[in-house]
């Protein structure tokens, strides 16, 4: 794929006006607030996964509604005291998977939570967390038109305050140190990751891969590659469902978070990337308000740096996380 975006020196700089609706912050602290109302009843169960170095607990915890959430915890065989964590998020369609899915940082001697995406887990790697609530208007098939008439009822409203609650659950246990918890996710991932990041004022850190869940409007105008792709098909419907569709997106957009976002951050862009455009990527990074790095791939389409950004992130933890002031 060649290179169909703004170039680099023009990214760099892009900062779009936002669409962000006057009581953005009040719908998403009544959102938490609900959360709040359920207990979180996080559970931890000794699982063998035929490891000797990494021990592993199968987690279940309650999200939006009280739901049952199920998860990954890995730590460092042996551990003793509180660690720093790394909490998980996932790409589009994915599950939680198994747990040798998950070893670069608890290898490199994190713990390590992995949150499963309710509903999803059926293209990739499987997942076992279910989403009991559907959406009130028709949809395509897929995840972004599931309730997207009404911020109430948008799916991601719930997958948004899951992994809120994720943080919670990953602090409860007595091997992670709740004062250094680090987010992270790529694509779908790191959507939630920078949502996240705009939703806590406790985390240390945030790592936000090529993020999907961002700039929606520019998104589907200047491609059409699926996930996105089903807001477009979903539109070419129902005409007359627009302005609602991109007033409800507006509350879950990562440009919207990203100002309210102040920890420090490590994004990644592909500049060949039809599914998550570069542009919408730097239009959030631009906008992050807080410490923040981005390592631009620029031969690569949506796959981004994988094992080479692996290796920036374990630099990255490694300063971030190390003993003294940062």
């Amino acid at each position: 794929m060649p290179l169909f975006d703004k170039p680099l020196s023009e990214l760099r700089e892009y900062r779009p006006e936002r669409e962000e609706p006057a009581d953005f912050d009040a719908f998403w602290s009544r959102t938490l607030a609900e959360a709040q109302t359920f207990p979180l009843d996080a559970t931890f169960d000794d699982y063998d996964a035929g490891f000797e170095l990494v021990d592993v607990f199968d987690v279940r915890y309650a999200g939006w509604g009280g739901h049952e959430i199920a998860g990954w915890l890995l730590v460092p065989a042996g551990a003793n005291e509180p660690l720093p964590a790394v909490v998980q998020y996932i790409g589009y369609g994915g599950g939680r998977g198994f747990p040798h899915d998950w070893l670069p940082f608890a290898v490199a001697g994190y713990a390590t939570f992995v949150m499963d995406t309710r509903g999803q887990g059926s293209a990739g790697s499987p997942g076992d967390t279910a989403d009991p609530v559907g959406g009130t208007n028709p949809q395509t098939p897929g995840f972004m038109t599931r309730g997207v008439l009404d911020p109430d009822q948008y799916y991601y409203r719930r997958v948004y305050t899951d992994a809120v609650r994720a943080v919670d659950a990953a602090a409860a246990h007595p091997l992670v140190d709740p004062g250094r918890i680090v987010i992270a996710g790529g694509s779908q991932g790191g959507g939630i990751a920078q949502a996240v990041a705009g939703l806590r004022d406790d985390l240390t850190g945030a790592m936000i891969d090529v993020p999907f869940l961002t700039g929606f409007r520019r998104a589907t105008e200047i491609v059409d590659t699926m996930p996105y792709g089903e807001i477009t098909k979903y539109l070419s419907i129902h005409r007359d469902h627009e302005q609602a569709v991109f007033t409800t997106l507006s509350y879950f957009d990562g440009v919207n978070f990203a100002p309210r976002s102040n920890i420090p951050a490590l994004f990644s862009v592909g500049l060949m990337d039809t599914t998550c455009p570069p542009s919408t990527v730097f239009a959030s990074y631009n906008h992050y308000a807080g410490p923040k790095e981005i390592r631009v791939w620029p031969y690569n389409e949506h796959e981004g740096g994988q094992t080479f950004q692996r290796r920036e992130q374990l630099l990255w933890l490694r300063d971030l996380l190390k003993p003294g002031p940062r």
